[in-house]
Order: structure tokens, then sequence, then C-alpha cells
């Protein structure tokens, strides 16, 4: 069933818009050529049809805000919006009650995990680019259910790098399934690959993978580690595999351990996992990772950092400190060049507790969402030769009075990767906002005829600049 929306700009009173999702699909493709083309005799075998009324005085990219995949907390259904005019293109009804969600790793899909029914599906956005070696094409097609799955036991933690998406499925100690790790692109996807990277493990673990060029970064758990919980029992160890031929061979295991293991990111150089007793940062040197371990700080207490962020255009990686029993979050940001931890300067308010947390699209942000309805917007300025995160602003993102918040949800949002906007769902009031990061201001205010659960964004994603080199 399809749902409607309305778009109200919040800049000036305009009239009501309601909206529905459309029929049939229309493709509409844009090429972009190659910055020298002396008599091009190529014979390019397509059978798109190009629309030429999109070309623009030779810039031939399709430019548009994207589409936003929101989960319904009413029903299990996603609906997917068009974000340059608030159209609600379609909605789909998934199979299973209970689903994560996020973004494939080009942004095209969007990624249902279903852990308890041990399976990951995917929504085709319909926006994407492929390189074609000597021009690019833009596609801008309706939105589809994908035909295509993965399977495996108690599926968790979804992690994406530079095109490659691990999925780390548990394992289930009951039913004497393993853990297991699979990895994907968006071209996979679209083909509906059966080839996919594999690594199988002989023990159930709650763990994570990332992935890095050839290389994957996994964790490991010795059979005889005693375990708390059955399903989820947190690994102590890190290994390096390497793809060859299509399949990934363990390389080595770090040395330094990592016990209780839980949370990693990853920027430009560093692999960072949150452990009991620090976190572990791994890179590459001559040919092999190395590892070292950052200590707690006092800050941190008797918690443990098992969330961390990190940013391609960032130093250092955001940490967040938390106890098993609940209790107030300590962020702390840490700094592997400097082998340096510390709390930030701000912390979350007592009372309003962190919901969502994401860098900005150029990695100089970074928003924490909390639960009494403030989108927190931090910085970073050097101070004295080194990185302080500061809070730049602070944004009401509610007028609703936040204890009618719907039973088991919360504020949501998801950070555009073409530009500065976040977007913030919010299930009391029903509608998805629009937020200009750089200007602190509310730009468009899409409402729903559903709670908002979950949402992604999904689109052309623009890569951000950075400052430091890449090899």
């Amino acid at each position: 069933m399809t749902n409607s929306f309305q778009l109200k700009l919040l800049a000036a009173a305009i009239g009501t818009l309601l909206l529905t999702g459309c029929g049939d699909a229309e493709t509409t493709i844009v090429e972009q050529d190659p910055i020298e083309t002396p008599d091009d005799d190529h014979d390019h075998d397509d059978d798109h049809d190009h629309d030429d009324d999109d070309h623009d005085d030779g810039d031939f990219i399709i430019e548009s805000l994207g589409r936003l995949a929101v989960l319904s907390g009413d029903s299990p259904s996603l609906s997917v919006i068009d974000l340059d005019d608030g159209e609600a293109l379609d909605a789909f009804s998934l199979t299973n009650e209970s689903n994560a969600l996020s973004a494939s790793p080009g942004f095209r899909y969007a990624v249902i995990t279903s852990r308890s029914q041990d399976s990951v599906s995917f929504v085709d956005g319909g926006l994407w680019r492929e390189d074609h070696v000597e021009h690019l094409h833009d596609y801008e097609e309706a939105p589809m259910m994908s035909d295509y799955t993965l399977t495996g036991s108690r599926p968790t933690h979804v992690d994406s790098h530079e095109g490659h998406m691990a999925v780390f499925f548990d394992g289930n100690a009951d039913a004497g399934l393993p853990a297991e790790v699979q990895v994907v692109t968006d071209n996979d996807i679209t083909s509906e690959s059966d080839a996919v990277p594999t690594v199988n493990y002989t023990v159930n673990m709650h763990g994570v993978a990332k992935p890095r060029g050839e290389h994957l970064l996994a964790t490991v758990r010795r059979d005889d580690a005693e375990s708390t919980s059955t399903n989820k029992v947190l690994p102590d160890q890190i290994g390096v595999y390497h793809l060859h031929d299509g399949e990934y061979e363990q390389e080595q295991v770090l040395e330094v351990a990592c016990p209780d293991l839980h949370g990693a990111a990853q920027n430009h150089e560093f692999v960072a996992f949150g452990c009991s007793d620090g976190v572990l940062v791994a890179h590459e040197h001559d040919d092999e990772y190395e590892a070292e371990k950052i200590a707690n700080i006092d800050a941190v207490g008797d918690m443990r950092i098992g969330t961390l962020y990190g940013h391609e255009g960032s130093e250092t990686f955001i940490g967040v400190a938390s106890g098993h029993g609940g209790g107030a979050a300590v962020l702390v940001s840490v700094n592997p060049e400097e082998n340096e931890m510390e709390a930030l300067e701000w912390q979350p308010e007592e009372g309003a507790d962190p919901v969502s947390y994401a860098f900005s699209h150029e990695g100089d942000h970074f928003l924490v969402l909390d639960s009494a309805g403030h989108l927190n917007v931090l910085s970073a300025h050097e101070h004295d030769g080194h990185m302080h995160w500061e809070l730049e602003g602070q944004l009401e993102i509610t007028e609703q009075d936040v204890s009618a918040m719907p039973e088991g949800m919360s504020f949501s949002m998801t950070v555009a990767q073409n530009g500065h906007y976040v977007y913030v769902a919010d299930p009391i009031a029903q509608h998805v906002l629009q937020i200009d990061v750089e200007d602190m201001e509310i730009t468009s205010d899409m409402e729903l005829d559903f709670a908002p659960d979950s949402i992604t964004w999904l689109g052309i994603a623009e890569e951000a600049e950075h400052d430091h080199d890449h090899d």
C-alpha cells in the first residue's frame, strides 16, 4: 500500500501538496563525457535511451538531493521518498517484523537486516552512477524490491567502506551454527551474484568485520573463550584476511589482545576496535598490519567503549563509553597518531540520552541526536597542536512532548552523502526534517502518515574533500 506524504517548507507557509506513489518506471540516463574527446569512434553498445535534454553546457550529471528510505514503526514496510520534491515514490511490504536499516556501500540500495529471521534483503532506491571508463552514466529509475538476499545465522553488524559491505553473521550456539562474514558490492547485489567472498568460523561470536581494499579485518574468538551470553559471546582478537581468487584467507592474527571486543570504525589510515581496557588501533605497514592499544582514561571509569565512529576526513575517532546497566554515556576522542584518548569538552545533558550519532559528509562535524529532541553539532578545532571537539550549536528538532514517544521508538537521523544536509525523523510528529548543518536551520519538513522507525539516505554520493593524501 502506498503511503501519502506532505511537503511543507518552513520558510513560507504555502499550500498543502498531497503526494502518492508513482506507477510505471521511466529511466533517465545522463552521460558525463571524458575530459578530452578526440575523434571517438568507439561503438558503445547500450540498451538504455539517453535523454539529451538533461545535458547542460557539458555538465552531464543528474543533480538530485537523493532519496530517503523510511522504515515504518507501524507495520513491516519501507517507503522511498524523492528528496527533490517530497514525492512518495513507492512503499514495499517486508516479510519480517523486526528489521534494521542501513545503506549499501554505493548508496544505491536500502539494506534491511532481519537478525531473528537470518536474512538480509535489499530495496533498489533507483539512483546510481556507473563508470564506463570513457564517460560516466547517471541513472534514475523508480525504486524496486530486489530479489537478492543474503542468508546466514543472526546477521547483526553491517559495515561498508570504499565500495565493499561486510555483513557479520553471529551464528547460533544452540543450533550449532558458527559465525561467518559475507562481503558484497553494489554490483554483486545488482547482478545477484552467487560468488560471495566469505569468512567461515568454527565458533559463534558477536563480532564485526571491516572491509579495507583487498583486506578484511574481522574479529576472532578462541574456542575456549568464556561466554556470558550463549548467542552474543564477544571475541578478543582481530584477524587480517586477504582476498585471493574470490576467497578470504587469514594472513595474520594481531598480537595485541582486545578483551570483550565490541564496536569498530575506520578512517583513511587506521582501523579502531573497542575493548574493555581501551581502544585497539591497527594500520598497515610494510604489507602487514600492526596494532597498539590506547588505554582507557579515568573518565571512562568502569565503562567500556563499545561504539566507535570514524570518517575518512577526520584524524580522530569518536568513542561512546557506556555501562552494561545503562547510565549516562561518556564521549571520548581517540587520536591514533598521538596515541591519545580524551573526554570531549561537551557531554550529553543529564536526562537527554543520545539516540543517534554520525559524522557529517565532509567529516568536519560530529552530530549527536538526543532523546530530548536536540541535534547537537560538534566541530573539531586545533588548540596547542591537538584537535579538540567543541559544541558548535544545538538545534531543537521537535515541538512535541518527548514523553509521548511511541514505545520502543526514538528519533533517528541520516546524513546526505552529496552535501551538507542531515535528515531527522520524528515518530511523535510523524515527519522528517531536512536540516542544513552549515547554517544550523531547518529547511524542509516532510510529513508522513506513519511513525518512522529509522531512515537512511540513498543516491549518488559525492566524494568528500580531505586534507590527507591517499596511497
